[in-house]
């Protein structure tokens, strides 16, 4: 690593605007290492919030985000005003609508060429995205277009983050019991024989205290592994009254709940792959569990008016698309429970049953994701294609 920014304009650059937990850094890093990784080019990321990039990126927190630095092959540089005069990247990707400073735009407008602006977009399955994805919309007074690239799972979209021997690595953890079992033990655990081992990676959840007394009570030995975070209340609430740290485990009934520190996204990864059922948030980690090929459930970022339901809806009836009504109807359920319709504790029998159903399915959903190009490959293409465009 080092603490020296490069001094030209790279071939590619990201803005990202932290609004709310890791959703979206998590992603503009992994776009970034992926893009460094794979095209072998200068890739400088812009982040307003340095402490939240540290803790997914631990080595960021040895840089000075007045002079930033690098971090495997991305320039890493604060986003703060007075915004510095620098050169725009070949490519400037604007994530998430983050509204690229107005100074870096007049500098975008006298570059010659112009550069390839692009606006990545939330990560969604309803139907009107293939409509707008790769759409261009002029600047009303530069002379900038910007082109809309929607992540998504087919190939009217921009695809999916996939980094080149994810999958490779996910099936060698896969097949490795002892490197499995060492994982575990590593983490102060020795899951029992025919144990259910679960991640639980959410924001605040307030039926979760009658779901976690379902578990202790229930016929079967489980193992949740709990990141810090937003969450850690309500698993409180429901095994206080106590206090809970990284490192901590507490057990009651059948249920063993272990309390894991904040990891970087490599460790993330690993806890996926490690458990038999997920339960993630948001749109990084999201992505990441369908990676994992095992069952998951999904805590959608909730909107004003329940607009997140269509997101959510849209996106059960691609999931469960080939599953027999019996298993579709058990995961729908649990889901919207899990996204406030519904009682957790009721729903989760029939989602309990119908697991070993939906691990072949989610194993199944991924090798049929990654038949697909992933979406730096298809930003790529788009970019290169943009560049060639006369005018």
């Amino acid at each position: 690593m080092s603490s020296t920014c490069r001094s030209s304009a790279p071939a590619w650059e990201i803005f990202c605007r932290v609004v709310d937990n890791f959703g979206d850094i998590g992603v503009c890093w992994r776009l970034a290492r992926d893009l460094a990784g794979r095209t072998g080019a200068g890739v400088r990321l812009w982040v307003d919030d340095w402490a939240v990039l540290a803790r997914i990126c631990p080595p960021v927190a040895a840089i000075d985000p007045g002079r930033g630095g690098i971090v495997a092959g991305v320039e890493l540089r604060h986003w703060a005003a007075p915004f510095p005069l620098v050169e725009p990247a070949g490519v400037v990707i604007e994530a998430f609508a983050c509204d690229i400073p107005a100074e870096h735009l007049h500098t975008m407008a006298r570059r010659q060429p112009a550069p390839v602006w692009i606006n990545l977009e939330y990560l969604s399955a309803e139907d009107w995205v293939s409509g707008c994805h790769a759409m261009a919309s002029p600047h009303p007074r530069l002379p900038l277009v910007k082109h809309f690239f929607f992540p998504g799972f087919d190939d009217g979209s921009g695809g999916l983050l996939r980094e080149r021997g994810l999958l490779e690595r996910r099936t060698a953890f896969h097949h490795d019991r002892a490197g499995r079992a060492d994982w575990f033990a590593s983490k102060g655990v020795a899951p029992e024989e025919g144990a259910l081992c679960v991640s639980l990676f959410a924001y605040g959840q307030p039926d979760l205290p009658g779901l976690l007394r379902s578990w202790a009570e229930g016929p079967q030995r489980m193992h949740v592994f709990v990141p810090e975070g937003k969450v850690m209340a309500d698993v409180e609430r429901a095994l206080g009254p106590i206090r809970l740290s990284a490192g901590g485990s507490v057990r009651m009934g059948e249920l063993g709940v272990h309390v894991l520190p904040f990891t970087d996204q490599d460790g993330y990864d690993a806890l996926l792959w490690a458990c038999d059922l997920n339960f993630v948030r948001g749109e990084d980690s999201f992505v990441r569990a369908q990676w994992a090929g095992v069952p998951f459930v999904w805590q959608i970022y909730a909107q004003q008016d329940d607009a997140h339901f269509d997101k959510l809806d849209a996106f059960m009836a691609s999931y469960a698309s080939g599953l027999a009504e019996r298993e579709a109807d058990a995961l729908a359920r649990f889901w919207r429970a899990w996204n406030g319709r519904g009682k957790l504790a009721d729903a989760w029998p029939a989602f309990a049953a119908a697991l070993p159903v939906l691990r072949r399915h989610a194993a199944g959903w991924c090798d049929a994701l990654a038949a697909q190009p992933d979406l730096v490959t298809r930003l790529t293409r788009f970019c290169s294609h943009i560049k060639a465009l006369p005018g």
